[in-house]
């Protein structure tokens, strides 16, 4: 029996949603052609509703979102930007991209955006790239009279190609919170440039801006970064600005993480980057809760060259995302995306509180934010990996993550991030999260390490499950995508 018989068996005609039919029938044409990918997708639909998402960076997206980018749309090329494009036949991709820049404008408040980045770390390197482009390649283009690098003469363009890949940037430590694209040794960004890192505090955990305004002050990085990957607090923005402005740096600010925390007006005054930022990249998943991708938000300063973002970064965009990003943005923009942005904060508190009645030690001692780190070794003398693997077993899915000055390093680590977005989209909210917590702590104080071993752990078999009992009990009032039948 196909998907879509199964849903008209089940569902009677009045109860029938147009989305799930759709999905089902894409489901059962792709299983006509390749059963393999069809029944990896039904058994990750099956895994997630199956397994608490903790994971900080996830979230589930809307089918329209979803559908959105099964269709023709991947078979058109679109070089350029809208209205000015290197291939003829783009006008309905045009539409689909000003819709969705019409849409993420209206959002965030911005002067321009870029909505064609098929990443987050796409995006940052379309901004890195086009900052640097800005203040240093036409600069020289200005002082040596010429409007095109195409003008230059080899021993020119040699010259300010050397001068674009020796700037400075400074971004979080990967340790301490920050993102791999924010100047990790092992990462582009700190191939690209001369990259320095600045630190939260050793016994706070807290980013500490006298400290980091002395460093700037000594280092003059041409870009400073703000934003995180696994930090559980606010960034005052305007305090950023001050900083970098003081040494003539352009402030890049990476809100991939919090992005739906500013959308839905969570985030505001000194901690919305928008007003403060030269440049702001995001993802769009996350907390904002559209398909995987990226974007650039600038001033109208850099808007000419962010647009350039092909052929400087990227290759053609993919406008079936596009559209699915330009859906994404119009739903966050209903007001019922704001109370759910705010109980996503709600909700990690109150993860973060219960953890810490029973015991746990979280990082800077709290949250402000969606994401969370819970110290396993200082609490349960586990590593990451063990915490990871073992909450896994109990059906629930966290990563692993250092935290800072991290003794185990960035494999094994000492730390588990949660993070609330997944659980906030299913309708959980604190009463479910003090029942997490329970499990969570009750499941980790049961769980000894195999010894000589960082990843290999013991846990008490009754303890265990109890936890999938009670993980199961709590799903089960909260089904993923009840509209799907399979």
């Amino acid at each position: 029996m196909s998907y879509l018989e199964k849903y008209f068996q089940k569902v009677p005609e009045g109860k029938r949603n147009k989305g799930a039919i759709a999905y089902m029938a894409s489901l059962d044409h792709i299983h006509s052609e390749f059963p393999v990918i069809s029944e990896a997708i039904v058994q990750e639909l099956k895994d997630q509703r199956t397994h608490l998402k903790l994971i900080a960076s996830e979230n589930f997206s809307s089918l329209a979102v979803q559908l959105a980018m099964g269709n023709l749309l991947t078979d058109k090329y679109a070089e350029g930007f809208p209205r000015h494009r290197f291939y003829a036949g783009c006008d309905n991709v045009d539409t689909v991209e000003e819709a969705a820049i019409h849409e993420v404008k209206k959002l965030f408040g911005c002067d321009h955006a870029y909505v064609q980045p098929h990443s987050g770390a796409d995006a940052n390197l379309v901004a890195f790239w086009s900052i640097l482009v800005y203040r240093v390649q036409n600069k020289e283009l200005e002082q040596l009279g010429k409007k095109s690098i195409d003008e230059l003469t080899p021993e020119e363009y040699e010259r300010v190609r050397q001068l674009l890949v020796g700037q400075k940037m400074m971004g979080m430590a990967l340790g301490s919170g920050g993102h791999l694209t924010h100047g990790y040794r092992h990462n582009i960004s700190s191939k690209m440039m001369q990259a320095s890192s600045y630190h939260v505090d050793a016994k706070t955990g807290l980013l500490d801006y006298g400290t980091l305004q002395a460093q700037v002050k000594q280092e003059k990085p041409a870009i400073l970064v703000a934003g995180y990957s696994a930090y559980p607090r606010l960034i005052d923005f305007a305090k950023m600005r001050e900083i970098a402005d003081s040494v003539g740096a352009t402030l890049m600010v990476d809100m991939a993480h919090f992005a739906g925390l500013v959308a839905g007006k969570v985030m505001q005054g000194n901690f919305d980057p928008i007003p403060f930022a030269h440049v702001v990249t995001s993802t769009t998943h996350k907390t904002l809760r559209g398909p995987r991708g990226g974007l650039v938000l600038c001033k109208n300063e850099f808007q000419e060259v962010i647009d350039k973002g092909c052929p400087l970064v990227l290759g053609g965009p993919l406008p079936q995302v596009l559209a699915a990003k330009a859906i994404a943005f119009k739903e966050a923009n209903q007001p019922d995306f704001q109370t759910y942005a705010h109980q996503i904060v709600a909700n990690a508190k109150a993860l973060a509180k219960g953890l810490i009645a029973m015991g746990g030690h979280i990082t800077t001692g709290g949250t402000d934010n969606h994401l969370l780190v819970l110290d396993v070794a200082k609490t349960f003398n586990l590593t990451g990996r063990h915490a990871e693997g073992i909450l896994r077993t109990a059906k629930m899915t966290v990563n692993r993550n250092a935290i800072p000055f991290d003794v185990n390093g960035p494999w094994y680590t000492s730390g588990v991030r949660l993070g609330t977005p997944a659980l906030t989209t299913l309708g959980m909210k604190e009463k479910e999260m003090q029942e997490i917590a329970s499990c969570i702590m009750q499941l980790l104080k049961a769980t000894t390490p195999v010894e000589g071993s960082r990843a290999k752990c013991h846990v008490n078999p009754d303890v265990l499950h109890s936890i999938q009992k009670r993980v199961n009990l709590l799903l089960e009032q909260f089904p993923l995508y009840p509209e799907l039948i399979i």
